[in-house]
C-alpha cells in the first residue's frame, strides 16, 4: 500500500507539469479554436533560454523572471508573424502550420544549443517537509502548479485586462463593436500561454533532462489531461493533467511496465474522443446554423 501511496503522489507531481501545458494548450485553443502543436518546442526553446542564462552566471529566480518575459514576447510575436496571417485558411493549412513550427523550434534549438542532454538545476531545496515521500523538487512542481492555477484564475476574474481576453476568446464580434482590440487580445493570450509554457519546462527538466526532444511526450500527456478535464475548460484541463499524472505512473509501475508508459496518454485520448469528445468538466457547444 505504502508504494502504491508512493507512485501515485510521485504522479501527482509529475501531473502537475501535464496540468501546466495543458493550461497553456486551453487558453490558446479557447482563443484559436485550433491546438498549437508546437507548444511542448516553444516551452522547451524557453528552457535553453533559461539555461544559456544560468550558465552565464544569473541567479535562478531571476533568469526564471527573463524567461518568463521571453517566452511571452516570443508566443506573441508567433501570433501575429505566423498564426495571424493563416487563420482565416483551411483547418489542414493551420495544423501544417502548426506542425512546421514545431519542426522549426525543434531543428533551431539543436543547432543553437546541441543535441548533447543537459542538467537542469532546481530551485527547490532537496529536504522539505513529506521529503521522505516526494522530493523536494516534486514538491516544488505540485506547488508551482496550484500557484500558476491560482494567478491565472485572478487575472481573468478579477482584472480588466483578463476580462477582454476572455470576452474576445468568446465573441470578438460583440468586443469590436464596444472598442476592444480584439488582435492585440489574442496576441496577449498567446504570450501568456507561452509564459505558462515555460514553467512547464523549467519545471519538467530537472526532471527528464534538457535535450531538445525533452517535451515530446509530456506534450501528449498534457494533450491527454486537456482533453480527459476538458479543452475548453482551463481548471478541468489542470484536473485532468493532475489525472494523467497519476494514472501513467501507476499504470508504468504496477500495469503496462515504463516501456508503454507513453501508450496510456494515447489510450485516453481515443477513449475521451470516442467516449465523452467534451471532456469531464468540458461542456458540448451547439451552434444554430
Amino acid at each position: 500500500m505504502s508504494g502504491i501511496l508512493q507512485q501515485a503522489l510521485s504522479g501527482l507531481a509529475v501531473g502537475g507539469i501535464y496540468a501546466t501545458l495543458a493550461l497553456a494548450l486551453v487558453m490558446i485553443y479557447q482563443s484559436t479554436h485550433h491546438v498549437n502543436f508546437a507548444q511542448g518546442e516553444m516551452a522547451m526553446f524557453s528552457t535553453y533560454v533559461a539555461w544559456a542564462l544560468i550558465e552565464a552566471g544569473l541567479p535562478y529566480w531571476l533568469t526564471f523572471a527573463v524567461t518568463l518575459g521571453f517566452a511571452f514576447l516570443a508566443g506573441m510575436a508567433i501570433e501575429r508573424l505566423v498564426v495571424r496571417r493563416v487563420d482565416r485558411g483551411p483547418v489542414v493549412s493551420i495544423v501544417i502550420v502548426f506542425i512546421g513550427l514545431l519542426v522549426v523550434i525543434n531543428s533551431l534549438a539543436g543547432a543553437i544549443f546541441g543535441y548533447t542532454i543537459k542538467s537542469f538545476p532546481s530551485p527547490f531545496p532537496d529536504s522539505m517537509p513529506f521529503g521522505r515521500a516526494l522530493s523536494g523538487h516534486e514538491i516544488g512542481m505540485i506547488a508551482t502548479t496550484l500557484l500558476v492555477l491560482v494567478l491565472v484564475y485572478g487575472f481573468f476574474r478579477f482584472t480588466p485586462l483578463g476580462l477582454m481576453m476572455r470576452a474576445a476568446a468568446q465573441n470578438p464580434a460583440s468586443c469590436r463593436l464596444v472598442g476592444v482590440r480584439v488582435g492585440l487580445m489574442l496576441s496577449l493570450g498567446w504570450g501568456l500561454a507561452g509564459a505558462i509554457g515555460a514553467v512547464a519546462g523549467m519545471m519538467a527538466a530537472p526532471m527528464f533532462y534538457l535535450d531538445p526532444n525533452m517535451m515530446s511526450g509530456i506534450l501528449l500527456y498534457g494533450f491527454a489531461g486537456a482533453l480527459l478535464g476538458g479543452i475548453n475548460n482551463p481548471w478541468g484541463a489542470a484536473a485532468g493533467g493532475f489525472a494523467v499524472g497519476v494514472v501513467e505512473t501507476l499504470a508504468g509501475a504496477y500495469v503496462v511496465g515504463t516501456e508503454l508508459k507513453l501508450a496510456v496518454a494515447l489510450a485516453i485520448i481515443l477513449a475521451v474522443l470516442l467516449v465523452r469528445p467534451a471532456g469531464l468538466f468540458g461542456r458540448a457547444i451547439v451552434r444554430r446554423v
